[in-house]
């Protein structure tokens, strides 16, 4: 925060001091001074002679002694006054030998001298190099004393100096830049600040952390004299040009803006005192300013301004110019000093608190008035007055809400008559209600108060006797619809509520909660207690605004309800304490007079009904009814709950995957929620927001869902997927660019050749070779179509593996006849990139082939020839010339033939008695042989199968669909037309007996 925007006061009286002359005549601030100290009720002088004065109160010099030794001329330049103590330590430099360290006790005098006894002379070490002493710094024990040089050098003295025991000195710092200020910050443990032109920086001295090298806490310096300690607080305070900075114990704290160069800084109490040089001299060496005289330009840069800062209420105590510049600020007797290079001392006087308040009402900053006097401890009935001064001006304003607060906090020290007739106006009678009930709660209130109050209650719309109307016991006397929207509109939810509740209207306590008092948690918390054919239509019915608001367990209830696992919790009973409700709805909340289950302390308190909670707090006051088995009510639909949970894809998924999980789902139902989730899961792995591993996630889980679906189809049925239509599959996959989907639908449903021709087309190589590898064996066809595309352009057959996989392809054709060698060259000889050589063996291994197989059809042609010539003319013997039987046994039972005797023209004989064994009668088979039917028992068996043969060919005949089903499973077709031909279903005339018909 800037300094610039802090508001000013004159916190300060200041006045010159004046100064007697010395004994000798001359004046005690003269120029020659070169060191200032105060403590102890004196103020103590070094000059550059080598001299210290004592000066009392009264500013007079009480003693004078030569602290620097005799045989040298330095002049004091640091002085220390160990507070409530009687030690003085004093640095003299001449800067021809080591700066010299003293400890004076002021309280012992020496015989000789009758000066005070010095106690411990050191001569402090700088490694032989001559430089100024630039800062000092000594504990209050003065067992570590810190000495900084302008060489950048920090030389620590150890030891016990009152005593004189002995001392070690170390140089500890070192840098480039001279060191500008010295400040100790005693804690647990002691660390020395260090500071430079160039950065800050601090040490361990004393206790854990000691021996550590120093830390750079910021890389910003400061000037002489513009590092401070806190008294109080212990933090460093450092001026730099921009700024104040405060640094405590875990590095730098709050700063304030303030620009300007700055000189010297200082505390005094709660205050930061700054010393800065006039801004002008910055711009010193411009043209204007040199044109200016010698004692102008003194003039001008003399000057300097002195300001007071309390940095804990952000204001300025005290800012003035001075006309010469400043050497030192110090403070004793509880006042602050100001010493001018021209020997002028001016005294700070604080004034008091009362004149502090008086000044802060004049300007009507009450509030920083009550933080001034907050801090300042007053007691509590000044602070009151404070309050009700500030709700005075707060009136007067018009701002009659925050002057009541203040009047409310004042209220233990303030006649109530004062502030209620302020507030006696019809208007601010919400006002007045306020402060009458705090003075009820106060024990302060008379029977006129209470009076008053029931008075303003009264005014507001008569809301006790509407609550004895909505309350009066009995049946009920009024409309009951009426009633519940007069509260409706007139702002009164929960009293509708209640009516509501009360008689049963659970639909019109939704739309109360949900529509009016915008209580999203309560109104679902309210459906969760009612009973499943209630519940339903009120939770369809704002099923998505309930989603927006509690998506989380409006969810569940869903899954609840459609998994047929909903029972309504129960209400759990609370003791609550009255509340006032919100102003806005102007009534007496009802929440202690009934227990509703959507009402509850937290929910009535909020402001606002956008300033809820977003979260219901059911648990706290429903108990889940799990033991209890669920209510039996029907199960609606899943596609119902569907067009609610559109706006929320993973509460939507988190529904699905509920659903699809519970047994005994029906197949419509199953369709509709896998095929739902299977969309759900790749719109969720499309979405803007998705990340790749959580894509990746999402197509898994889309790709698991069909996999699993078409394992328990290939379990079930014959159909791709049992529950998602491939139709589904493909177009959602399609849509939602998931390659995999469709890839395994065409696998599922022997789509080898999509499969195929998809990597095919768009050229890719490796996945044509994966896939041909992998279909092949399945379906042959794939064969002809990779053929093609191996051999389409001289790119893809360079391409690794084509060469081997397109031999591989030619062997494969050529050992299942899937195409003709010609039909093979002709698709090798369009892409142009297959050589003459590649298919050489092909073309060979097939000629050859081709050349024996036709010696093999010659040669079984000419047996057929020759077999059908000797059936001709056996038939012709048969039919012109006689035939010789010569058998003598029975070809049945062995023995000689005897009469009578049966002959078959197959040249098989009987005797006839061994032909009657069967079944069949003797007059039967006399009458068969008579009629030319007998057939022989031998040669039946083989006829009958001949006969069967031919009938089923005949038979056949008029079946076309086994020929075309034939034709279609057949790699040679020409083959299989030329056997059923061969068969005569195509020449219905030709149907013979068969061979082995005759008789005896």
């Amino acid at each position: 925060m800037a300094l610039t925007s802090w508001k000013s006061f004159a916190f300060f009286t200041v006045s010159q001091v004046p100064v007697p002359a010395d004994d000798d005549g001359s004046y005690v601030f003269s120029n020659d001074i070169t060191s200032l100290a105060a403590g102890s009720d004196s103020i103590f002088l070094g000059d550059s002679n080598g001299d210290v004065r004592i000066l009392s109160r009264a500013l007079r010099v009480v003693r004078l002694f030569h602290a620097a030794d005799p045989s040298s001329h330095g002049s004091i330049t640091h002085l220390k006054q160990i507070e409530a103590t009687s030690l003085l330590v004093t640095i003299c430099e001449d800067l021809s030998s080591d700066p010299v360290l003293k400890v004076w006790a002021l309280d012992k005098e020496e015989k000789k001298t009758k000066g005070p006894k010095c106690l411990c002379t050191i001569g402090v070490q700088n490694g032989r190099r001559q430089f100024p002493v630039s800062a000092f710094v000594a504990l209050e024990d003065l067992t570590q004393v810190a000495v900084g040089f302008a060489n950048g050098a920090v030389t620590v003295i150890r030891g016990d100096l009152i005593h004189d025991r002995g001392t070690k000195q170390r140089i500890v710092f070192e840098s480039e830049e001279p060191i500008t200020a010295l400040a100790i910050r005693e804690s647990p443990m002691t660390i020395l600040y260090i500071a430079t032109t160039g950065r800050i920086s601090n040490l361990v001295i004393s206790g854990k952390g000691q021996g550590q090298p120093p830390r750079t806490v910021d890389s910003q310096g400061c000037g002489v004299g513009c590092m401070s300690v806190h008294k109080e607080t212990g933090d460093i305070i450092i001026a730099r040009d921009d700024a104040v900075y405060y640094y405590g114990p875990n590095g730098r704290g709050p700063s304030f803006a303030f620009d300007g160069p700055k000189k010297m800084i200082t505390t005094f109490k709660d205050y930061v005192g700054l010393v800065c040089p006039p801004k002008v001299a910055q711009v010193s060496k411009s043209q204007t300013y040199r044109r200016l005289g010698g004692s102008e330009m003194g003039d001008l840069f003399s000057t300097s301004s002195f300001s007071l800062l309390e940095t804990d209420l952000r204001y300025i105590a005290h800012t003035e110019s001075l006309s010469t510049q400043v050497k030192e600020v110090f403070s004793e007797w509880g006042e602050l000093f100001l010493l001018t290079i021209d020997g002028k001392l001016y005294r700070y006087q604080e004034k008091t608190l009362q004149e502090k308040l008086e000044i802060l009402y004049q300007r009507n900053l009450y509030i920083l008035a009550i933080n001034l006097a907050q801090k300042a401890g007053v007691d509590t009935a000044t602070q009151n007055v404070i309050f009700r001064k500030y709700g005075d001006y707060l009136y007067q304003k018009g701002d009659y809400d925050t002057a009541m607060q203040q009047y409310l906090r004042a209220i233990d020290n303030t006649e109530p008559s004062q502030v209620l007739r302020k507030f006696l106006d019809t208007q601010r009678i919400h006002n007045l209600i306020e402060y009458l009930e705090e003075l009820h709660e106060h024990d302060k209130a008379t029977a006129d108060h209470t009076t008053l109050l029931l008075n303003c209650y009264a005014k507001l719309k008569d809301t006790e006797k509407l609550d004895a109307f909505i309350r009066a016991p009995g049946e009920l006397k009024f409309d009951l619809e009426t009633a519940i929207s007069m509260c409706r509109q007139g702002g009164y939810f929960e009293q509708a509520a209640y009516l509501a509740t009360k008689h049963g209207e659970s639909s019109l306590v939704v739309d109360i909660l949900v529509e009016d008092s915008k209580k999203y948690p309560e109104a679902l918390a309210y459906i969760w207690q009612l009973e499943p054919l209630a519940a339903y239509p009120n939770l369809m019915k704002y099923s998505r605004v309930l989603l927006e608001h509690c998506p989380d367990e409006t969810t569940q209830v869903f899954i609840d309800y459609y998994t047929g696992n909903y029972r309504p919790k129960e209400e759990v009973t609370a003791t609550q304490e009255p509340q006032p409700q919100n102003q806005a709805s102007a009534f007496q909340n009802l929440s202690a007079l009934l227990p509703l289950p959507y009402m509850s302390r937290s929910a009535v308190a909020s402001p606002a009904p956008e300033a809820q909670p977003q979260t219901t707090t059911a648990d706290t006051k429903l108990a889940s009814s799990a033991g209890t088995p669920a209510p039996e009510y029907p199960i609606p639909k899943p596609r119902t709950a569907f067009s609610s949970f559109i706006p929320h894809p993973s509460h939507f998924i988190r529904f699905l995957e509920a659903l699809t999980s519970q047994p005994n789902i029906s197949s419509t139902d199953k369709t509709d929620l896998y095929t739902t989730l299977f969309e759900m899961y790749l719109e969720a792995a499309n979405s803007e927001s998705t990340t790749s591993s959580e894509r990746e996630a999402w197509q898994q889980k889309a790709k698991a869902l069909i996999t699993s679906q078409a394992q328990i189809s290939t379990q079930l049925s014959d159909q791709p997927f049992s529950s998602i239509p491939t139709s589904s599959v493909l177009l959602l996959s399609s849509l939602s660019n998931f390659p995999t989907g469709t890839t395994l639908v065409r696998e599922r449903a022997n789509l080898y050749t999509d499969i195929l021709r998809s990597h095919t087309t768009a050229k890719d190589t490796s996945g044509a070779i994966s896939a041909l590898r992998r279909y092949g064996p399945e379906d042959p066809s794939l064969y002809p179509i990779a053929l093609s595309y191996f051999s389409s352009s001289t790119t893809v057959l360079s391409q690794p593996g084509v060469k081997e996989e397109l031999q591989s392809v030619l062997r494969k054709i050529d050992q299942e006849s899937l195409m003709a060698p010609l039909q093979v060259v002709k698709v090798l000889s369009q892409g142009g990139a297959v050589s003459m050589g590649m298919v050489k063996s092909y073309l060979s291994d097939n000629i050859s082939r081709e050349r024996k197989e036709i010696r093999n059809n010659r040669t079984l042609i000419e047996s057929y020839r020759k077999e059908s010539a000797a059936k001709k003319c056996e038939l012709e013997d048969l039919g012109s010339k006689p035939i010789v039987f010569q058998a003598r046994r029975c070809s049945a039972c062995g023995g000689q033939l005897d009469l009578p005797t049966v002959h078959f023209a197959c040249k098989h004989s009987f005797h006839q008695r061994c032909l009657n064994t069967g079944t069949v009668s003797q007059a039967a088979q006399a009458d068969a042989m008579a009629e030319g039917r007998a057939e022989c028992p031998v040669c039946k068996p083989q006829n009958d199968t001949i006969k069967a043969h031919r009938r089923a060919q005949v038979e056949s005949a008029d079946q076309h669909e086994l020929f075309k089903a034939a034709l279609e499973r057949s790699q040679e077709r020409f083959e299989t037309v030329a056997e059923f031909f061969g068969r005569g279903v195509m020449n219905l005339n030709s149907i013979g007996n068969g061979p082995g018909a005759g008789g005896g």
